[in-house]
C-alpha cells in the first residue's frame, strides 16, 4: 500500500476544495463581518460533534485577534447555560448538514431572544440556514475520505472560513501585532513587546569593590557573585571597570601578573552600560548580541550602579 500517494491524495482533494470554495464567496460574508463589527457584545460559537471541534478553535483565534468570543455548547446551554448568551450577542452556529438536533433545539429560544445568528452549513435550505440573519455555506464536494463519508474536506473548509473571518475582523479593526502581543503575554511575542529590563534587572547583593581593591579580594567576591565577573566602582558609587573572567585569565598569561595588584589594573575600564531600565529586554539583547557581552550594568543618569542584566537571565525568560 502507498501510503505517500494517500497522503497526497488527501491533501489535494483538500487543497482543491478550498480553491474552489475560494471561487464562490459569497457577500454574506461581509454581512458577517458587519453584523460582528456593529456589535457591542461577544461572538458566542456552537455546534456538536467535529463541528463543535472546529468552532471551540474558531472561537479561541478569534478571541486571540480582538473579537471578544467563547465557545458554548448547545447541549449545556440548553440545560442552562443559555444565560451565558446576551441581548447584545451573536451566534455563529455551526453544523456541516444544519440539521444537528443539538444546535436546532436552541434555535427557536435565539429567535424568541432576538440573537443575531450567523450560520455555517452546505445548504440554505438547512434548518440551520433559514433562522439564520446570515448564512455562509461550507459546502464540499468530496470528502478526503475514501468512503467520503467522514468529516474531512468539511471540517477543513470550516476551520479555513474561520480563519478568513478572524482575518477579516482583524484587517477592519486594524489590528496590529502590538495588540496581538497583549493578547498573549505569555508567548514569545509577547515578551518580546512587552518585559522591559527592569523586570529582570538583577538589583540586590551585586558583587562589586572599589577601585583599590586588591585582585585576590576582588576574585573571592567575584567568586561568591556567581556572575563571572565583579563591578568596580568609584568612591561616588559610579561604575568605573568591569572585571571578567576573561579578562583574569588574560592576565595571567602576563609575565608579571600578581594577585596583590590592584583589581582596576586588570579591568575593563569603562564597560559597556545602559542608562535606560524601561528599555525593552528584547532590545537588551542586541545589545549584548552586538558588544559579544555576558552582563550589562545598569546604571542611572548618574552612572551611579542600578543594577546587572545577565544573558542568562535573558535566556531562562524566554527572550530572543
Amino acid at each position: 500500500m502507498d501510503f505517500k500517494q494517500i497522503v497526497k491524495d488527501v491533501l489535494l482533494t483538500e487543497a482543491n476544495e478550498l480553491e474552489k470554495a475560494a471561487q464562490k464567496i459569497s457577500f454574506d460574508i461581509e454581512k458577517a463581518i458587519d453584523l460582528i463589527i456593529n456589535s457591542k457584545g461577544k461572538l458566542i460559537v456552537s455546534g456538536v460533534g467535529k463541528s463543535g471541534l472546529v468552532g471551540a478553535k474558531i472561537a479561541a483565534t478569534l478571541a486571540s485577534t480582538g473579537t471578544s468570543s467563547f465557545f458554548l455548547h448547545p447541549t449545556e446551554a440548553m440545560h442552562g447555560d443559555l444565560g451565558m448568551i446576551g441581548k447584545e450577542d451573536i451566534v455563529l452556529g455551526i453544523s456541516y448538514s444544519g440539521e444537528s438536533e443539538e444546535l436546532v433545539q436552541i434555535l427557536p429560544h435565539l429567535k424568541r431572544l432576538n440573537i443575531p445568528l450567523i450560520a455555517m452549513a452546505k445548504s440554505e435550505n438547512s434548518t440551520l440556514a433559514k433562522y439564520a440573519d446570515v448564512f455562509i455555506n461550507i459546502a464540499v464536494d468530496k470528502e478526503a475520505c475514501p468512503l467520503d463519508t467522514a468529516p474531512t474536506s468539511s471540517t477543513t473548509l470550516t476551520m479555513a472560513m474561520g480563519d478568513a473571518l478572524a482575518v477579516c475582523l482583524m484587517k477592519k479593526r486594524d489590528f496590529k501585532k502590538e495588540d496581538f502581543a497583549s493578547f498573549h503575554p505569555g508567548g514569545s511575542l509577547g515578551k518580546k513587546l512587552f518585559v522591559k529590563v527592569d523586570d529582570l534587572l538583577r538589583k540586590h547583593d551585586l558583587p562589586v569593590v572599589s577601585r583599590e581593591t586588591k585582585l585576590k579580594d576582588a576574585i573571592l567576591v567575584m567568586s561568591e557573585g556567581r556572575l563571572g565577573s565583579v563591578i568596580i566602582t568609584d568612591k561616588d558609587n559610579k561604575v568605573f571597570a568591569l572585571l571578567s573572567d576573561g579578562d583574569l585569565r588574560r592576565a595571567l598569561m602576563n609575565d608579571n601578573f600578581s594577585m596583590d595588584c590592584k583589581v582596576e589594573d586588570i579591568a575593563t575600564i569603562h564597560p559597556k552600560t545602559l542608562k535606560n531600565k524601561e528599555l525593552l529586554a528584547s532590545d537588551a539583547l542586541q545589545i549584548i548580541e552586538n558588544y559579544k557581552i555576558q552582563l550589562l550594568i545598569v546604571t542611572d543618569a548618574d552612572d551611579k550602579l542600578v543594577g546587572v542584566l545577565h544573558i542568562h537571565d535573558l535566556i531562562e525568560a524566554g527572550i530572543k
